[in-house]
C-alpha cells in the first residue's frame, strides 16, 4: 500500500503552524502543547525532543508513549472529512490532532477539548 505524502511531512515543520493558528485566535503555545501531550502521551520534554529530532508524522505518532483512550470521543469534520470515519489509523490520529487544534482556535474551552 502506498504511503501518504502527509505521513512523511516533518512534525517540526507543521507544529509552528498549529501554534500560529492558535495564537492568531488569542490562544497560546502552551495550550497547543497541552493538547498534543494529552492526545499522544508525550510530556513536554518528549514533545520538545520530537520537534528537535525532526521526525515525520508517522514516526511522531508511532513513538507516542500513550495515545489517549478518549481520543475515540473526538468527532466532527476536518477539511470536509469526518474524523471518526477515517479508516487509516495513522490518518485518523492526524485528523484527531487537526480537529483538536481547530477546536482550540474556535475558542472551545480546554475542558471540552480534552474530553476527560
Amino acid at each position: 500500500m502506498a504511503v501518504h505524502k502527509v505521513f512523511l511531512m516533518k512534525f517540526s515543520k507543521i507544529y509552528p503552524l498549529y501554534v500560529q493558528k492558535a495564537e492568531g485566535k488569542n490562544r497560546t503555545k502552551a495550550e497547543v502543547d497541552q493538547i498534543i501531550c494529552w492526545l499522544t502521551g508525550y510530556d513536554r520534554k518528549g514533545l520538545e525532543d520530537q520537534i528537535a529530532s525532526e521526525n515525520d508524522f508517522k514516526t511522531f505518532f508511532d513513538q507516542a508513549p500513550d495515545f489517549h483512550p478518549n481520543s475515540v470521543l473526538i468527532r466532527g469534520v476536518v477539511c470536509g472529512v469526518r474524523v471518526e470515519e477515517v479508516e487509516d489509523p495513522l490518518m485518523r490520529k492526524m485528523r484527531y490532532l487537526d480537529k483538536l487544534i481547530d477546536e482550540l482556535a474556535k475558542g472551545k474551552a480546554m475542558e471540552k477539548i480534552l474530553r476527560d
